[in-house]
């Protein structure tokens, strides 16, 4: 096959950031190359986020990637909060002016963009394992690449780095010239895949005495759900048994039915950490997505936050491309960053109110139950929750 040499934009990871900001430089005829370490099959099976947010639609529908999603996503006008035995519903499109979410899985977003990409958009190489990204400060940045067994090299007028925490395009900003900043959280996510139909409409995000736990979905069929763990549990120690006992006590309240069970098709533990590294750009070398940034995904950020940036700059360069000028570029990290921030605390408040610290003592809990309860008593709480949830706006 014919590797390409030179291209505008270097894009370095195919997952759903990468894909997008492809699918978006290509509608505005700006060519550019995307290398994923990974086959297609091993990325198309990801599992990550399931809830997209309207700004994340939008996106999609915008760069004519949402065929799909409008025939088989599933439109949410709100979530549950279940706590101290009571449940109340956050609505949505009342608080926000009209503006609600999509159950929709990454791997379908990531499945649709690829398809797209591999029928009329610019070079997509699997397999393609970039080593380092040299010359970032320079006006020619270049990545070097191993695919097929053979070396290669990009040169770009601009790197995007979509390759996450641990990609290559984060080294190539000399030491100390980045910032990072950290939380851990002292407890993990067990997550099911459960061929059996949810036995609610909508998401369910539940406080208990036992731990948190989430009920979502993945279509009218597949159920995906969430226990709170310790960090480190193994997710084979739990029988299918003591799962579905669990969730259904963390989940029960005043009036609530039990859960419907099924088949448990895939099942994982996920560390739960929060993470912003600042700027979000290094001269020509730009990054979006958990290479700059990572939430819990208590507040379903993580996706919708990768969405909001490389719209962002996929508006930049277009931008760059009719005037000549950076301007955008140039205020990429600082326009993002807020947004990011943002985000970052509403993921922080939804961890930190509805999750059980084994450190955290009676008065914690009150704490947790007061603020849950002025979310289900005051509009004003209810709205600032629900503003947060369908997303904020882009740039």
């Amino acid at each position: 096959m014919a590797y390409p040499s030179r291209t505008r934009v270097g894009i370095v990871g195919a997952g759903p950031a990468g894909l997008l900001l492809a699918r978006q430089l290509h509608r505005q005829g700006i060519d550019c190359v995307v290398l994923e370490s990974r086959d297609r099959a091993y990325v198309e099976q990801r599992q990550r986020a399931g809830i997209l947010e309207q700004g994340t639609v939008d996106a999609l529908l915008e760069a004519g990637a949402a065929d799909r999603l409008q025939r088989e996503g599933l439109p949410h006008d709100g979530i549950e909060l279940r706590f101290a035995g009571r449940a109340h519903r956050v609505d949505f499109p009342s608080l926000t002016g009209g503006r609600r979410v999509w159950v929709y899985a990454q791997t379908e977003v990531v499945k649709d963009l690829i398809a797209l990409q591999l029928r009329e958009g610019p070079p997509l190489l699997f397999e393609a394992q970039a080593h380092a990204v040299e010359g970032a400060d320079t006006d020619t940045p270049v990545i070097r690449y191993t695919h097929a067994g053979r070396e290669h090299t990009l040169t770009c007028d601009w790197v995007v780095g979509c390759d996450g925490y641990h990609g290559v395009t984060r080294r190539a900003a000399p030491e100390r010239t980045l910032s990072t900043y950290e939380r851990v959280y002292p407890y993990s996510w067990f997550g099911i895949l459960a061929d059996a139909p949810p036995a609610y409409d909508e998401l369910i995000y539940a406080h208990s005495d036992r731990g948190f736990a989430l009920a979502s979905m993945r279509s009218p069929q597949v159920s995906r759900l969430y226990l709170q763990v310790p960090n480190g549990t193994d997710p084979d120690g739990w029988s299918d048994e003591r799962i579905w006992d669990e969730l259904d006590a963390r989940l029960a309240a005043a009036g609530t039915r039990p859960l419907n069970r099924g088949p448990i098709t895939a099942r994982s533990v996920l560390p739960m950490r929060s993470s912003v590294t600042e700027p979000m750009r290094y001269g020509r070398v730009l990054l979006a997505g958990d290479a700059a940034h990572i939430v819990p995904p208590t507040g379903a950020k993580g996706l919708n936050l990768a969405a909001a940036d490389v719209t962002v700059l996929a508006r930049a360069f277009g931008h760059l491309a009719a005037t000549g000028s950076t301007d955008l570029l140039d205020a990429y990290s600082d326009t993002c960053l807020r947004r990011v921030w943002r985000a970052e605390h509403f993921s922080w408040f939804m961890t930190t109110t509805l999750h059980t610290d084994p450190a955290q003592s009676p008065f914690d809990t009150r704490l947790q139950l007061s603020q849950l309860d002025r979310v289900a008593t005051s509009p004003h709480a209810a709205a600032e929750l629900a503003a947060n949830y369908a997303g904020l706006p882009v740039g």
